[in-house]
């Protein structure tokens, strides 16, 4: 019995390709095969009907969520990736150690992060002459760039290393020069600790204060400038399911 009738009987999709005015049909045979075969109405006079032909078997459709690959080396480079996320974090010299390497405008300006309260975290910025412009004032660029960095210190030292910390939006108002340390002081406006709790990606927005720290007793903080910037963090995991999703929908197309 032809390919295409026992299809036909036992109701399994057929598909026509139309090629040089010759009609083929794929369907399955007895033992499930995919076979290929001329359609009996578009042969050739003369010629007979080609013989069943076995095609190769579309991969199986993948169900059900896709995760990252697990092999040995993505291992062991996701363990040392999360040491040394902690190790940015454990204090300033780890911290001034790994922004050598991967922030150095932050190793060669100098700030430094501290609490002040249990909601409030500050940020100094010495008055060098890395920080200081041409009339010896803090540069407006410095005390710009490094609200982004105490921001992003502040808020990856709360979340951990597993998570990444991204600056979506940064408005930085100048108020008068400095012409000393920047003292930066935050307060979130969310609750970051409610927010890590549901293990979803979330934005988070800080105020912060910069003033300018004085040496003089009694002399009170001159106020220099305020910045709200919003963060954007994203558990690192995502970041995986997301590429191995991609790359199953590459694989998927090009077959």
């Amino acid at each position: 019995m032809p390919s295409f009738w026992v299809a036909a009987e036992i109701g399994l999709p057929i598909c026509y390709k139309g090629r040089f005015g010759r009609s083929f049909i794929w369907a399955y045979d007895e033992d499930m095969s995919m076979m290929k075969v001329d359609h009996p109405l578009t042969a050739v006079p003369g010629e007979e009907v080609a013989t069943a032909r076995p095609a190769t078997r579309p991969p199986p459709i993948r169900r059900g969520p896709i995760m990252p690959p697990e092999g040995g080396l993505s291992r062991l480079w996701d363990r040392v990736e999360a040491f040394i996320s902690r190790l940015s974090v454990r204090d300033n010299f780890w911290q001034r150690v790994c922004s050598l390497i991967w922030l150095p405008y932050a190793f060669f300006s100098g700030i430094k992060i501290k609490s002040v309260d249990i909601n409030t975290f500050a940020a100094v910025l010495p008055f060098r002459k890395f920080n200081r412009n041409w009339y010896h004032a803090m540069a407006g660029g410095a005390l710009l760039a490094n609200s982004e960095i105490a921001g992003g210190m502040y808020v990856f030292g709360i979340c951990g290393g597993d998570y990444t910390v991204v600056c979506k939006h940064l408005e930085y108002t100048f108020m008068r020069p400095c012409f000393g340390p920047a003292v930066y002081k935050m307060t979130p406006r969310e609750n970051v600790q409610q927010l890590l709790r549901t293990k979803e990606e979330f934005n988070v927005t800080l105020d912060l204060e910069i003033t300018q720290q004085v040496s003089t007793l009694g002399e009170r903080d001159k106020r220099v400038g305020k910045c709200q910037a919003t963060f954007h963090v994203t558990p690192k995991i995502q970041h995986k399911i997301k590429k191995a999703r991609k790359a199953a929908q590459a694989e998927a197309a090009s077959l």
